[in-house]
């Protein structure tokens, strides 16, 4: 087995940039997925549009997008990119009970688009306990971890089901 090696760490311990310069352009997706859980009753509040803020999953939605725009501002290391498509899916889920978050981003270029999926999730989910803290403050974030990846030099990825 090969030694593994962290891309963003040089020999001598120091954080640098990786130089993506030489790379080939490809089409590169990632998804990443996440979930705020909460009572029963600010699922109900959020579902039925009374949250006192307004609409929850609405302004969670895009605020995800904006945040994948703006990775490279959040995150020291990453590269600032030119994103074709960046999706922000909410579904409530009664068994949690509380809301699941899929984002997705997309591009054709020289390194992959996973951070920008992960900070979508993790900043819609931030969003969705921001506007409905005042009616639960117990609320929790969690899961948010990327589930594909496609494209790019290391390969396909795909989180095994056995996790799922």
């Amino acid at each position: 087995m090969s030694e593994v090696r962290l891309t963003h760490i040089g020999a001598s311990g120091e954080a640098f940039m990786v130089d993506v310069g030489d790379k080939a352009e490809t089409v590169r997706v990632a998804t990443a997925e996440g979930f705020v859980r909460m009572a029963p009753e600010t699922l109900a509040l959020i579902r039925e549009g009374n949250a006192k803020k307004g609409d929850v999953i609405g302004t969670a939605r895009l605020a995800g997008i904006m945040a994948a725009k703006q990775t490279a501002n959040l995150i020291p290391l990453c590269h600032p990119l030119m994103l074709t498509k960046v999706s922000v899916d909410i579904t409530q889920d009664d068994t949690l009970p509380g809301l699941r978050i899929t984002a997705t981003a997309k591009l054709t270029g020289r390194t992959g688009v996973e951070m920008e999926a992960l900070t979508a999730v993790s900043v819609a989910a931030l969003t969705i306990y921001d506007m409905a803290k005042a009616a639960d403050k117990a609320m929790e974030i969690g899961g948010i971890r990327l589930v594909e990846k496609t494209g790019g030099k290391s390969g396909d990825y795909r989180l095994p089901e056995a996790l799922r």
